[in-house]
């Protein structure tokens, strides 16, 4: 098992260039099934996650080449079976994204459940019921049986806007006959990404990047190239760590388009960046402190759907109020086991009080110290970590496959940055 053994208290300087958007590249290859032809997807992020999905799709007869690190080669000429394997299954959650694809291929699915971060209840309802609404028949019991004898085009109004349900139903409909029109899509910059790859293949989708879609199915898709957008969760995350450490940072390709409600929630806790082209830079020394709301209430900071704050930068967001001057209210709504991790920033000095799974109130700034912390998901993993960087002493972090799950090459690239972090074996 793995451990990052990090000393604190030294800013981080430099430059960065963010990896592939991880959000994105799963459910891109997993949309590589809707084509018979070769796929080569570039700027893909070398993460386990990845090399996990790429394990599925061999195993169940696709053609899978790494060309490099960040680039590979699918595919998808024969599908051998449509029994999916719950030993991979169980590793992540993008798996799920195999649901629609698989089924517009080959007619039929039995998939296990998926795995990934445990961060409470993450439901599958919404898949289904569009997949259902399309003509698929659903069986539940310890796993899920899809079937088909032809997908059609159907009004679908989402009962959340769920970014993989809403990955799924575009890629069942794609290939349906007739007009698909999705109502209450998720709308992220990877589900972008995906709609704009199926769109360069064949695919006819209007509506890119708002939350109704209406695609009209086609015969087939070809095959080609496409190149993944950056991750915005890492450029966020490495601002954050750039701003309570004091350091300096230029992020290169960041994609600032997709940075403006991080900006501004960021902004309400005392971090700025400025957008120079297609880059981010965040000045060091920066004067952290929360801006109240009017009148000198407390603010509160809440994640929600897409273009609003990410949910997965919200244990982020908590590190950083931690070392800001002032109070603010925590608001985690989407997931109900996310904010737990918060006794072990509690353990490293953090004032922190968790009022309920959903919801914590931050006052700092707090000096930091170092401890022993275990990585229980993909962001809390990142936020212990930036807490430790930021903490006074040695930190030892457990469980840090959790982190390299969602942050390529973490321990090298916060090396380059003049940080002093160690990755050992236990």
């Amino acid at each position: 098992m793995e451990k990052l053994l990090i000393k604190g208290g030294h800013p981080i300087s430099g430059t960065l260039v963010p990896s592939g958007n991880k959000n994105a590249a799963l459910p891109l290859l997993a949309a590589c099934l809707l084509t018979e032809e070769p796929v080569t997807l570039r700027n893909m992020p070398d993460i386990g996650d990845i090399h996990t999905m790429a394990e599925i799709l061999s195993e169940i007869g696709v053609g899978v080449t790494q060309l490099s690190p960040h680039a590979w080669r699918i595919h998808a000429q024969n599908v051998r079976t449509n029994e999916l394997s719950p030993a991979l299954f169980s590793r992540i959650r993008g798996s799920i994204t195999l649901a629609g694809p698989m089924l517009a291929r080959t007619g039929s699915v039995h998939m296990p459940p998926p795995g990934g971060d445990v961060i409470g209840r993450r439901r599958v309802d919404t898949h289904f019921l569009a997949l259902s609404a399309l003509g698929a028949k659903v069986e539940s019991d310890l796993s899920f049986r899809l079937k088909c004898d032809q997908l059609e085009g159907a009004d679908i109004l989402l009962d959340e806007a769920s970014v993989t349900g809403t990955e799924n139903a575009i890629m069942a409909s794609v290939l349906a006959k007739g007009t698909t029109v999705i109502h209450h899509a998720a709308c992220e910059p990877h589900v972008q990404d995906l709609c704009q790859m199926l769109c360069q293949f064949g695919a006819q989708i209007e509506g890119i990047g708002s939350n109704a879609l209406t695609i009209q199915g086609v015969d087939q898709l070809s095959g080609g190239a496409f190149n993944v957008g950056p991750d915005y969760m890492e450029v966020g995350s490495y601002i954050a760590l750039a701003a309570v450490t004091g350091g300096e940072l230029l992020i290169k390709a960041a994609a600032p388009q997709h940075l403006r409600m991080i900006g501004l929630i960021f902004e309400r806790l005392g971090v700025t960046f400025e957008i120079q082209d297609d880059d981010v830079f965040v000045p060091k020394d920066q004067p952290l402190t929360i801006t109240a709301d009017m009148g000198g209430a407390i603010p509160t900071v809440k994640d929600a759907p897409w273009p609003a704050f990410p949910a997965d930068l919200m244990s982020i967001a908590i590190v950083v109020a931690s070392q800001a001057e002032g109070t603010v209210l925590i608001h985690e709504k989407m997931f109900e086991s996310r904010l737990y991790f918060v006794d072990q920033l509690i353990a490293m000095g953090a004032r922190i009080i968790l009022c309920d799974p959903h919801r914590c109130v931050v006052q700092g700034p707090s000096p930091l110290h170092g401890e022993e912390v275990s990585s229980p998901d993909i962001r809390a993993g990142m936020a212990l970590l930036i807490a430790a960087l930021c903490a006074d002493g040695e930190s030892l972090i457990r469980n840090i496959r959790q982190i390299d799950r969602g942050y390529e090459s973490i321990d090298k690239k916060l090396a380059s940055l003049g940080a002093q972090v160690e990755r050992i074996c236990a």
